[in-house]
C-alpha cells in the first residue's frame, strides 16, 4: 500500500467524526476526553513505536494535536459538521505561511494558486449567516473554533514533519496528545455524567476506528511526503464528512458554506490531477 492510500484510508475514517460526535449524548468535553483516552490506548496497543522515545520535542508536537482534538469536538458540537471540517480544511493557508519557515519546505506555483482559491473559500464561511439549528446551535463559535482547530492541526503537520527530520516518529506525538488532551478534557468536564450505552458505543467508535486506527496509517505515511501534500491529501475527509451528517441528522449547510466549501476542495481536486502520475492515482 502506497503512502497515498494509506493517507486515503486515513481520512475515510477521519471523515466520520461529525455525524458521530452529534450522535452523542455525552457534552463536547466529557466526549472530547473519553475519545483522546480511548484512541491514546488503541494507539500504544497498534503502534509499538509509540510507547518509546517520548521526548520534549513529542510533547511540544503533542499540545498541537491535543488543542486540535479538543477544538474539533468542541467546533462539531456548536456548528455543521460541514462548517467544522470545512474549514478546518483550510490548514494548507497555515501550512503555507509556516513550512518556509519552520521546515524550509517552500510553496509551487500550483500550491500559491490553491491557496488563492482556499482563502476565498475561507472568507464565505464568515460571509454567510448561518441559522441555528438543533445540531448546530452557535455557527458563529463553532466556525472559529474550527478556524482555529484549523492552525492547530497546520502546527501538527509540520511538528510530525519536524520530527521525522530528526529521526522520530510521529506516534509518541500522537499518543502525548492524547494524554493531554484527555487529562485536560475530563478535568474540564468534571463532574461525568453515567451517559447511555448508545453514547459509550459511540465513544468507543471515535476512539478506535475514527482516531486510533486512522494514526497507524499516518504514522506509516507522513514520514514520506511533504507537509503540505499530506494536508492536501487529507481534504478527501470533507468530501465524505458532510454526506455522512446529512445522512444521519438531515443536516444541510448554508449557500456560502457550500460554496466556500466547493471551492476549497475544487481547488485540491484540481491541484491532485495536475500533480498525480496516473499509474499512482489508481494505486490510491
Amino acid at each position: 500500500m502506497t503512502p497515498r492510500s494509506k493517507i486515503v484510508l486515513a481520512a475515510v475514517l477521519f471523515s466520520t467524526g461529525g455525524a458521530a460526535i452529534k450522535w452523542c449524548g455525552f457534552d463536547a468535553w466529557q466526549l472530547a476526553g473519553l475519545r483522546a483516552g480511548i484512541a491514546l490506548f488503541t494507539i500504544l496497543a497498534l503502534i509499538p513505536e509509540a510507547r518509546r522515545g517520548w521526548t520534549w520535542r513529542t510533547a511540544l508536537v503533542g499540545l498541537a494535536y491535543g488543542a486540535t482534538t479538543l477544538l474539533y469536538v468542541q467546533a462539531n458540537k456548536q456548528t455543521t459538521a460541514a462548517n467544522a471540517i470545512f474549514l478546518q480544511a483550510t490548514n494548507p493557508l497555515f501550512i503555507l505561511l509556516l513550512a518556509p519557515w519552520l521546515l524550509g519546505e517552500h510553496a509551487t506555483r500550483r500550491d500559491l494558486a490553491q491557496m488563492a482559491a482556499m482563502g476565498v473559500g475561507l472568507a464565505l464561511f464568515f460571509l454567510d449567516s448561518a441559522v441555528p439549528s438543533s445540531t448546530a446551535p452557535n455557527p458563529a463559535l463553532g466556525n472559529a473554533l474550527a478556524a482555529t482547530c484549523a492552525l492547530t492541526w497546520a502546527l501538527t503537520v509540520i511538528g510530525y514533519r519536524w520530527l521525522v527530520a530528526r529521526g522520530g516518529s510521529i506516534a509518541p506525538a500522537a499518543a502525548s496528545g492524547n494524554l493531554t488532551a484527555c487529562a485536560i478534557a475530563l478535568v474540564m468536564a468534571y463532574p461525568l455524567s453515567a451517559g447511555r450505552p448508545v453514547d459509550w458505543g459511540v465513544v468507543v467508535f471515535l476512539g478506535v476506528f475514527q482516531l486510533g486506527i486512522p494514526y497507524v496509517f499516518m504514522a506509516r505515511a507522513i514520514p514520506r511526503l511533504r507537509a503540505l501534500e499530506v494536508g492536501l491529501f487529507l481534504l478527501i475527509e470533507p468530501v465524505l464528512n458532510p454526506i455522512w451528517a446529512w445522512l444521519a441528522h438531515g443536516e444541510v449547510p448554508g449557500i456560502g458554506a457550500l460554496t466556500g466549501g466547493a471551492l476549497i476542495l475544487g481547488a485540491t481536486a484540481v491541484r491532485v490531477t495536475l500533480e498525480t502520475p496516473p499509474a499512482e492515482a489508481t494505486r490510491a
